[in-house]
This record gives C-alpha cells, structure tokens and sequence, in this order.
C-alpha cells in the first residue's frame, strides 16, 4: 500500500448506470487487513449465509460495472468497542479513486474517540475527498442522541455530506454469546429523530428495515425532511409490510437502493424487489433517482459535462 495521499474525485456520469447502491461494504484493505475481529466476520458470514465474505475494492468494482451500478463504499471504525483497527480508509479511497467510475467511497471514525474523530473526520473529507460518512451505532458502542457526540454532527453536517447509520436488528455478532456485547438500542432509529431534529442540514440515512422499530423509522422518514431510509440488509421479500405500503407512496422519494453487499447480493436483491407490489413510476426512484438527488450526483455529471465542453 501507496504512502502516498490520493484524494478521490467522482467521475460516476449517471446516465450510463441502471442504479446506485448505496450500502456495500469493503471488508479487507490491500494488506490484508480485515474490518472486525475473525469471531465477527465469521458470525455474520453464517447469519448471512454469504459466499464470499471480504472481496477486494477492483471485484466489486467488476461486479458493479457488469451490472451498470454505482456503489457506496465503506467500512467501520469500531475500535475502541471492537478493540480493533479498522481498515486504511486511505487505502480504500485509493482503491475507489482507481474505479470512480462506479465507487464512490464513503468515510468513517469512531465517535468515542472525542476531538481525535473531529480532526479524522476533517481529513478524510479535506484530503481524501470522502463523500459521507458511515457510523454503526450498536458496533460502535454509542448513542447517536448524547450530546457528548454533538460536536461531530455539527462538522458533518458543516460539510454537506450525507451520513449512512446502521438502525434495527443487527446481523453483527449475532449467534455469539451476549451477541459479543453489542447492543440493540443504539440502534432504535428514534434515537437519529434527536439528531436529525437538532441538525436539520445533516442528511441522515437510516440504513436497513428498522425491524423491530420499522413504525419509528417511516415516521421519521415522513417528519424530517433530512432524513432517508436505504433498504439494505434484508432480501426486499421480507420487507415489513408497512415499509413496502409506505414506499409506493409518502416515501416513495425517501427510499434508496441498497444491498449489504457482499452479504446481499445485487442480482438476489434485484430479483425480490421485481416481486414487490410498487408502481412502475415509484422504482427508478427507488434505484437510482433518490440516491442522485441525495448524492449530488446530478451536479457532477454537470461539472463533467462542462469540462468536456471547455476542452471541446
């Protein structure tokens, strides 16, 4: 791996891809170096049932080009809970900037870690060029209401970039004793409510079904503006009914596309969602149009474009 700094720049030009997936993980950095302790992996492996559990930033760079997709890209710092270094969020900017044709990395810090998360968060942004951020409240070990995490809601949300939270039942040591000290309750999405009231410009994205709170999280969708749901983690055939009910209308531009990849699949996740009972008109929105609007991706095609024509 490169001592060098790369700092992406996205060149996803959205009228050649089908859809964005806003929720796909890197679970191995070019050393080798997985994102969680080997009894983690290993439980989600099995809940999942996952074929292949850490492939590499160019794979899935592959598996999405192959399929006209986008792809949101990240890991998690958990290591003051984790007791665990997470991956080199360089290394995996690097490796998306090599594919910014179809990644789009996302960045991460671990809250607990005070002013040193502020300063993290401030570089990934300034000299990586992340695009977002990603936190897992139950893995992280925090709750996103406390005000002692304040002052990192505040900066994030002086950037402008959207944040992905893990909310409901966690596939993250499942089947482990204790469920290896992860709690549940940090990831109620009522909790985000407080945060997305008191920073009304931070875009928050409930990432999954809430279930078991999947009432809490539509309600927020509906109230807050900043606030969105992906519907990654789950086959969309499990759906709870309300979420389903409420996408084909009051949230149909609140829903975004998401997979959990490489626990989901795209073409498994693909084929359930075209057995859902949505209108024809509400599914580009859900696969691609809510999550350009929420990226900005729009705005970078039109940047692209106007460079093009400036050297024309």
């Amino acid at each position: 791996m490169s001592d060098q700094v790369v700092k992406y720049e996205c060149a996803v030009d959205v009228d050649q891809i089908v859809a964005v997936d806003m929720h796909v993980h890197l679970e191995v950095d070019s050393c080798g170096h997985e994102s969680m302790p080997a009894d983690i992996m290993e439980a989600s492996s099995k809940y999942f049932k996952a074929a292949e559990r850490t492939p590499s930033a160019d794979t899935i760079a592959d598996i999405y080009r192959a399929h006209k997709m986008a792809a949101i890209v990240f890991t998690v710092d958990a290591r003051t809970q984790m007791g665990h270094l997470p991956n080199s969020i360089d290394d995996l900017v690097a490796n998306c900037a090599r594919n910014n044709d179809v990644l789009i990395p996302f960045g991460s810090v671990d809250p607990r870690m005070g002013e040193d998360a502020l300063v993290e968060a401030r570089r990934q942004v300034e000299d990586l060029g992340v695009c977002g951020f990603k936190f897992h409240p139950s893995v992280q070990g925090f709750d996103p209401s406390s005000e002692e995490f304040y002052p990192l809601w505040e900066l994030l949300e002086s950037f402008g970039l959207p944040c992905i939270f893990h909310t409901g039942q966690n596939g993250m040591g499942a089947g482990l004793p204790g469920g290896r000290g992860i709690k549940l309750r940090y990831s109620n999405p009522l909790l985000l409510d407080d945060v997305a009231a008191d920073f009304p410009k931070l875009t928050i994205i409930m990432a999954h079904p809430s279930v078991p709170w999947q009432d809490e999280a539509n309600s927020i969708a509906t109230h807050k503006s900043n606030v969105y749901i992906d519907l990654s983690g789950w086959s969309p055939k499990y759906f709870p009914e309300s979420l389903v009910k409420q996408s084909n209308n009051v949230l149909s531009k609140k829903v975004l596309f998401g997979t959990d990849f490489p626990l989901i699949t795209p073409e498994k996740w693909l084929s359930a969602f075209a057995e859902l009972p949505l209108k024809d008109e509400v599914r580009p929105g859900i696969l691609k149009d809510n999550a350009v609007k929420v990226l900005g991706l729009g705005a970078v095609s039109k940047q692209a474009d106007a460079k093009e024509d400036q050297y024309a």
